[in-house]
C-alpha cells in the first residue's frame, strides 16, 4: 500500500477511523489495546536494532509481522465490518512461541528467585518489550470484555511476553551477564 499523504486531519477533533471506516474516539479501549500492541511493535524494533543476525532476531521480526495482524484484528469492530483474512495468525503461531520457549529454557542454568530486570541492553530491551507486551494484554483483554475478539490474540499475546522473559534471560546468558536476584531488602 502506498501512502500519499500522512496527514488527514480527520483526527483533529479527538476521533479516528476503525477498518472499514467506523469513526471512534481515540479515548476508546479498542484504540488503546491496538495502540499499545504498536507501542509493543516499536519496543521489539529497538530490540532488533539491537540483536546479532540470526534465529532470535529473525524471530523477533517475525513476531513483529504478526502483531500488524493482532492490531488489524483488534482494529476492527466485527458487529460492523468483517475481518480482513490478515486480521488472523497462521495456524500454530501460538505453538511455535511455546516451542521456542521450551528450547530456550532448556539451555539456560536452573536459577531460584525473582530477578531484576536488566543486563545487556538488548536484554534489558526485551524485558521493556516484556512489560509493554503484558500492558497490550490487559488492553486487549478489557476490549475482550465489551467486543468480539479472537481468543488467540489473547493467547498469543500471553505467550509472547513469557517468550520476552525467556529471551531477555538467554540473551543475558549468552552474552556472559550474570542476572541480579531480587532480594526483599524490607526484612
Amino acid at each position: 500500500m502506498k501512502i500519499t499523504k500522512v496527514y488527514t486531519r480527520t483526527g483533529d477533533k479527538g476521533e479516528t477511523s476503525l477498518v472499514g471506516g467506523v469513526r471512534i474516539k481515540k479515548s476508546d479501549i479498542r484504540l488503546e489495546a491496538y495502540g499499545t500492541v504498536d507501542e509493543l511493535s516499536a519496543h521489539l524494533g529497538m530490540l532488533v536494532a539491537m540483536m546479532q543476525d540470526g534465529e532470535e532476531r529473525d524471530l523477533v521480526i517475525r513476531i513483529q509481522n504478526n502483531l500488524f495482524n493482532v492490531c488489524t484484528h483488534l482494529a476492527t469492530d466485527q458487529s460492523q465490518t468483517p475481518l480482513y483474512p490478515s486480521a488472523h495468525l497462521a495456524d500454530g503461531e501460538i505453538e511455535s512461541l511455546e516451542e521456542k520457549i521450551d528450547l530456550l529454557m532448556k539451555q539456560l542454568p536452573e536459577r531460584q528467585g525473582f530477578i531484576l530486570p536488566g543486563g545487556t541492553p538488548a536484554a534489558a530491551q526485551a524485558h521493556i518489550c516484556r512489560t509493554v507486551c503484558r500492558r497490550a494484554e490487559r488492553r486487549i483483554a478489557a476490549l475482550a470484555e465489551v467486543a468480539e475478539i479472537a481468543p488467540e490474540m489473547q493467547q498469543y499475546v500471553n505467550r509472547l511476553s513469557d517468550y520476552l522473559f525467556v529471551l531477555a534471560k538467554i540473551i543475558n546468558f549468552n552474552e556472559g551477564k550474570s542476572e541480579i536476584v531480587w532480594r526483599n531488602v524490607c526484612k
